[in-house]
């Protein structure tokens, strides 16, 4: 029996994609003594799998190490048909309509059903909307002959990856999970028990699937609400930044969300699609989370209107000028550039004729995004001449790593959208916040 085999550890996992949430998961079964394969379309991932390196910047190699001979990574899909449980953790973006783009699921699961067999566990991970995991995906699963909830398992237990958080990680997260019958719930429930501290078993896949877009759409509202205060409030010569420290003394009923120059990583910016996409089929209006997205992709045009409005007070052209960006990442302290606002501003700075530089110490290039193929670039010596020669220098992703009072004495302008300069006491006349 499955969950027997899950009990006494000698159920072998298969992990399907090795990104940001795929990785850490096949760390958390190697350390609770499964032996786990790692699956991949990526060639280059596998070859510094095997070589015991990491690709991403918050897992340290060593982690890899430890996994020792309980992990194999490995190219060749046809070994899911000696996997008992199989774990799918792959892209679920959004096309340049801003519509699910659902081929990386679909195709996985075609690729499924060509191995798959009696009493394995199939648990898809990857954020989508509510219906996916019993519906579309499901019903191309079975077109192996077998059956959902009698031949083989099917449930949902959606990803929490926070890249680098210190008080959380992947065993520490509660984790969600839903199965298409009780069944296959029983059988979800007992293989994430054995890694992760404590499960939270819901009545189905679709209310898994629900849960998810609600913990994303909950920040990305949050979060348009403040970016939209940010920019009546710099009207009205009012510090935002200032407003939220005041309002967070209230010990309840507020929960502090602060402005940036738009949302970034592969969750907040596109789940609340997903789910705004599915109501059309239920012709229900989602105005709410689609006014928040509106706001949220609004934020990086206003960051450079501001750097052209700032330049301008300075008889300075946006065209020609040069732009040193500081933060390639959508967060500070990780390597992570999906969906970074960062990218969309140096788009659009380019556009505008501003000559873009940047500098991150977690990424050493930018290239090979879907949505922006012609940035190409690499990171910049951050130095004394670079800061100098640039007409002003835009702080986009505040990393622990940069040296902010070096910064602030060689810049000549600085525009600040996380605050980043301020909380650490560095006041200039230089320094604009946006």
């Amino acid at each position: 029996m499955l969950i027997t085999k899950i009990e006494n550890r000698t159920a072998r996992i298969g992990v399907i994609g090795l990104g940001y949430v795929g990785l850490p998961l096949v760390i958390e079964f190697c350390r609770a003594g499964f032996q786990v394969k790692g699956f991949d379309v990526d060639a280059s991932k596998i070859e510094l799998l095997n070589q015991g390196k990491s690709y991403i910047k918050h897992i340290n190699a060593d982690r890899i190490a430890d996994c020792g001979m309980r992990f194999a990574p490995t190219t060749d899909f046809s070994l899911l048909a000696e996997m008992d449980c199989i774990i799918i953790c792959v892209p679920t973006p959004l096309n340049k309509h801003r519509e699910p783009d659902m081929s990386f699921i679909f195709a996985t699961a075609k690729t499924i059903a060509q191995y798959v067999r009696k009493g394995q566990l199939v648990v898809l991970e990857s954020t989508t909307y509510p219906g996916t995991t019993d519906g579309e995906m499901r019903k191309i699963i079975e077109q192996s002959g077998l059956k959902a909830g009698a031949d083989f398992h099917l449930a949902f237990s959606p990803e929490r990856e926070d890249p680098n958080n210190k008080d959380f990680s992947t065993s520490t997260i509660p984790k969600v999970v839903g199965g298409y019958t009780p069944g296959c719930l029983a059988a979800a429930k007992a293989l994430y028990d054995a890694v992760i501290e404590r499960t939270v078993p819901v009545s189905s896949t679709r209310t898994a699937e629900a849960a998810k877009l609600l913990e994303n759409i909950y920040r990305a509202v949050n979060i348009a609400m403040v970016n939209e205060l940010k920019m009546l409030f710099d009207r009205m010569d009012i510090d935002i930044w200032e407003v939220i420290e005041a309002a967070k003394t209230k010990p309840f009923g507020f929960q502090a969300f602060y402005p940036g120059p738009g949302l970034g990583g592969h969750c907040i910016p596109i789940d609340p699609f997903y789910l705004t996409w599915k109501a059309r089929e239920y012709e229900r209006p989602t105005r709410f989370i689609e006014l928040a997205g509106e706001i949220n992709t609004n934020m990086p045009y206003y960051v450079v209107d501001r750097v052209f409005k700032i330049l301008n007070e300075k008889c300075k052209h946006l065209k020609g000028a040069r732009v040193l960006i500081l933060g390639m990442a959508y967060k500070k302290d990780i390597d992570d550039q999906r969906e970074s606002p960062s990218l969309k501003i140096i788009e659009l700075l380019t556009q505008h004729g501003g000559i873009v530089e940047y500098n991150d110490p977690h990424v050493p290039c930018c290239r090979g995004h879907r949505h922006y193929p012609n940035i190409d670039m690499e990171s910049q010596t951050l130095n004394e001449e670079i800061l100098q020669r640039s007409d002003i220098v835009l702080l986009l992703t505040d990393h622990s790593a940069y040296d902010y009072d070096f910064i602030e004495k060689h810049a000549r302008i600085i525009v600040d959208t996380r605050n980043a300069f301020e909380r650490r006491g560095i006041r200039s006349p230089k320094i604009y916040k946006a």
